[in-house]
């Protein structure tokens, strides 16, 4: 279907406002996915996949995760000088202001008396992958699809690189899908066992998928 030109909002969150892209189909009100972006932001990749989501007829929202320390539309370069100011901000960032970012743009979307629909969904990659699974702890997410999440089975997200996520599964009630690759020396085999093992555990609603290939494969 035809969608909308991209607009975005600067969307007020208590640690300062914060830049969404949107992509909306050109008519009618969809249900919202937040895309969470890798640890470059909103790349050109990111937003292909955000216009095809559209096309299929959701809202998608796709936010600036680091917008405490970057200007608004940064995007960081698929280079070694972009990677190094990620993975920094990644690790300075503190675990409740991305927290926070998640509960302010769920809390947007539900309070539209025009928005029909009882939750969202999330997808995300990488960095984003962590960030969907872990905003699927908010009961008003349904189904979160996260693609080589990193750090998840480390539990470092996050300034302090302590965070609770994995440990907190038990209170997810939305479906779950994770894909790895085996290559991934980001998410290696010990990490992925330690990650199925749990949500088996404790009995998570979830479905597994690994590829024999690296990281960021789907790119």
């Amino acid at each position: 279907m035809t969608i909308k030109e991209p607009a975005f909002i600067d969307l007020s969150t208590p640690t300062g406002p914060m830049r969404v892209h949107r992509f909306i189909p050109q008519e009618g009100i969809w249900p919202a996915v937040i895309l969470y972006s890798e640890i470059y932001q909103m790349t050109g990749p990111i937003a292909r996949l955000a216009a095809r989501l559209a096309c299929e007829g959701f809202e998608v929202l796709v936010p600036e995760v680091y917008h405490e320390y970057e200007s608004p539309g940064t995007v960081l370069c698929y280079d070694k000088e972009g990677t190094d100011r990620g993975n920094f901000l990644k690790f300075e960032k503190p675990l409740s202001g991305f927290d926070s970012d998640s509960k302010a743009l769920i809390d947007s979307l539900l309070n539209r008396p025009e928005y029909r629909w009882k939750g969202v969904g999330t997808i995300g990659f990488c960095l984003g992958g962590h960030l969907a699974f872990r905003t699927s702890l908010d009961s008003r997410v349904v189904a979160s699809a996260c693609w080589f999440p990193t750090d998840i089975h480390s539990a470092t997200l996050g300034k302090g690189q302590s965070d609770d996520t994995l440990a907190r599964s038990e209170e997810m009630t939305a479906e779950i899908l994770l894909i790895f690759g085996r290559q991934d020396p980001h998410v290696p085999a010990e990490g992925r066992r330690k990650i199925y093992d749990h949500l088996t555990e404790k009995g998570r609603n979830f479905t597994w998928h690994e590829f024999n290939t690296a990281h960021a494969f789907a790119r």
